[in-house]
């Protein structure tokens, strides 16, 4: 029942092929209902928080909020900071009590990303946090994450293994075709396996994290556009893709938008189908109980990623 850090969940997690919930979380709503399943599952949970997030609900209310679902529920949770833009608020979250913190140097030149990650490895090593780096960067638009498809980049195999070396970060973000936000491929879906399996053989014992990996799955997306949603078209990343990637070191999956899929899909439906409800708890009470049911899915899959459990 504690706040506690990454690096033992990705330690069983890259040993056992099967990967980790990482659910971003900005209100009292969602984080209630991905604790829920947690606790129903008997799982490892990673709750992170964007800087949207920390925009949004006030850093001080999520941290209270998550303590507050620790205590409720005896579920240990790794709390982490999901794209940290620099140096000062990686610190700002590890003085916190964050247990682990995103440094996102992918915009910057190589030698600077390795610098900026250094820099904040070193400082939250010293306090006994966990840092996951990002190189490559992915397409698509999510919270203040905005990269169009023609900036977009892979992850270099061989660049990942001197980062890592050179930075002693914990974990790594890698680009392989995934991408933020709801509409992540405009065709057929693909991901690049074959630089996933050198990234992975270079840098065996270094956990891979894969972020935009939403599945967006099928019956969420049609129930918002039934009760007045717009969103046609929104597709993500297969399930078993998935699957396939965690065989190769993916051992966190960031999981957003299926989150807001889910929790809108059920608020639309609750006022479509009672437009005299006016009390919030009616409806956010619904959409908490969908979200648990998406992260109770989400959660078996990654667990069960290896076919094996």
């Amino acid at each position: 029942m504690a706040l506690v850090t990454t690096k033992e969940m990705f330690a069983k997690a890259i040993k056992s092929d099967y990967a980790i919930g990482a659910f971003n979380v900005n209100n009292m709503e969602i984080i209630q209902g991905i604790v829920e399943a947690a606790q129903i599952e008997n799982a490892p949970l990673i709750l992170q928080v964007s800087a949207g997030a920390r925009k949004y609900a006030k850093p001080i209310y999520l941290l209270k909020l998550v303590e507050a679902a620790i205590e409720d529920t005896g579920v240990d949770v790794a709390l982490h900071l999901d794209h940290g833009e620099d140096f000062d608020i990686c610190k700002k979250c590890v003085d916190d009590g964050f247990t682990s913190v995103m440094i996102d140097g992918s915009k910057h030149p190589f030698e600077e990303n390795i610098a900026l990650t250094k820099q904040v490895v070193e400082y939250a090593h010293a306090h006994g946090v966990s840092v996951e780096a990002e190189l490559g960067k992915l397409a698509g638009v999510e919270d203040n994450v905005k990269v169009d498809a023609r900036s977009a980049t892979f992850t270099d195999p061989d660049e990942a293994a001197e980062f890592v070396e050179r930075t002693g970060v914990d974990s790594l973000a890698i680009a392989i075709g995934t991408s933020h936000g709801a509409y992540k491929f405009k065709g057929e879906p693909y991901l690049d396996f074959e630089r996933l399996k050198k990234i992975h053989g270079l840098i065996p014992d270094t956990p891979l994290v894969l972020h935009g990996a939403s599945s967006v799955l099928k019956e969420f997306v049609d129930r918002c556009n039934e009760f007045g949603g717009e969103i046609p078209g929104a597709q993500g990343v297969p399930e078993d893709m998935i699957h396939e990637a965690v065989k190769y070191g993916i051992c966190k999956v960031n999981v957003d938008t299926d989150l807001r899929l889910a929790m809108t899909a059920e608020i639309r439906r609750v006022l479509a189908e009672h437009p005299e409800e006016f009390d919030p708890r009616k409806y956010l009470g619904p959409g908490r109980d969908a979200i648990t049911r998406m992260v109770q899915h989400k959660i078996r899959d990654m667990l069960n990623a290896s076919g094996t459990k």
